[in-house]
């Protein structure tokens, strides 16, 4: 019995070592690409850079569903303790004018998204 767990744990280093050295393997290739990529060609690499990880390749879920669970999560009143650094905090923030009110038009938007690269 003591040689099977022996041999189970052997066996278990072993898949360590190759998950390490794959996991080695794949970052030095990232690394040798992009360094090459930065030699060659440095808006490309920047864009690859900037271009956002497709972590979710499963249909997108139901937007009645999504719409009723944050209906339900932001409709709850939260019933919480302040303590009383809350009032010490609010006394300080009372001499604090409050800004003027922003309103963005259809318009505003139009224009900032005209102007933004895709």
């Amino acid at each position: 019995m003591q040689k099977l767990t022996e041999r189970i744990d052997d066996l278990k280093q072993r898949i360590a070592a190759w998950g390490k050295r794959i996991r080695r393997y794949t970052e030095r290739t990232t690394r040798f690409n992009q360094n090459r990529l930065f030699q060659s060609d440095t808006k490309r690499l920047y864009k690859s850079l900037e271009r956002p990880m497709v972590s979710g390749t499963g249909p997108a879920p139901n937007q009645a569903d999504t719409v009723a669970f944050w209906r339900g999560l932001w409709s709850e009143p939260i019933n919480h303790s302040e303590g009383p650094w809350t009032e010490v905090v609010v006394s300080q923030c009372a001499s604090i004018t409050p800004m003027d009110p922003v309103i963005i038009t259809p318009d505003d938007v139009a224009e900032a998204v005209r102007r933004a690269p895709n």
